[in-house]
């Protein structure tokens, strides 16, 4: 896998002009941000060496590069997920190439239920911490040392500085939040009332079906996460209603100005 790794990356460099600073990986409904990039240069991942295609609707699969809030970023538009059938490994090779790229920071975003009764759809929620209740992990296999230690710490998986920033953010502009735990299942499909009992029992605040194995092989790497999860159907009991993936994307959109701009300002501050 190294070595496909090294390969890609030396692909990518070959078609950029400048290394970026900051990866950004969009989730469902939340490619808006992607409007106020100063692009420089756009690759679909059918045309990178190794990358995988993402087959999911609202994920196009493009690589974009650019300026966003005075840095170079790389952004992805379009996720992998272990539901879309691709390894742990083949999830977060983008991370890994990202971080050979150059990135010192990622930033996550996706659309998730929510199991805190608090919590009301269009909800957006800056995680601090995450359940894996997927059935694997990327670090399970060799390890590369080139990538990080064997066991790596996870007491910070979210960088508590920018977890900081971004509520003061939010307060300045008005913005709506809460701070929360997310869980990530294997999906595709949505959780049972009775899984979401589970889930919300357990100690999360919203589930969904991505990020956590990003984060996982970044925080390997040593590079800083932080990730948003926008709310965009109920599992709490008495407001679970039938959902549809149509239906998680239009709510998502309708909150991502708003990621876009806690993003923008984090990236401006760094």
């Amino acid at each position: 896998m190294l070595r496909e790794i090294r390969e890609t990356t030396e692909f990518i460099l070959s078609k950029i002009n400048s290394k970026p600073e900051v990866g950004i990986i969009l989730g469902s409904g939340l490619a808006g941000l992607i409007n106020e990039i100063e692009i420089t240069g756009t690759i679909l991942y059918e045309d990178i060496p190794n990358f995988p295609l993402s087959t999911v609707e609202g994920h196009h699969g493009k690589m974009i590069f650019g300026k966003l809030g005075s840095k170079n970023i790389v952004a992805m538009q379009g996720r992998f997920h272990y539901y879309e059938g691709y390894s742990m490994q083949e999830i977060v090779f983008p991370v890994r190439v990202m971080k050979m790229l150059g990135i010192q920071y990622l930033f996550l975003s996706n659309a998730s239920g929510g199991v805190n009764p608090d919590f009301d759809i269009g909800d957006m929620m800056i995680i601090t911490d995450h359940i894996n209740l997927l059935p694997t992990n990327p670090l399970i296999g060799a390890n590369e040392e080139e990538f990080g230690p064997r066991f790596p710490d996870m007491s910070e998986a979210y960088d508590t500085g920018l977890i900081n920033k971004a509520i003061k953010i939010a307060r300045k502009h008005g913005i709506r939040y809460k701070t929360g735990i997310y869980a990530a299942v294997s999906g595709p499909m949505y959780e049972t009332p009775a899984e979401y009992r589970y889930i919300r029992i357990i100690g999360a605040d919203a589930v969904g079906m991505s990020t956590i194995p990003e984060v996982i092989a970044a925080r390997q790497m040593n590079i800083p996460c932080f990730a948003i999860s926008v709310i965009t159907d109920l599992g709490v009991e008495g407001k679970i209603v039938e959902v549809s993936h149509t239906d998680v994307i239009e709510a998502a959109s309708q909150v991502e100005p708003k990621v876009t701009l806690i993003i923008k300002e984090l990236l401006t501050g760094l």
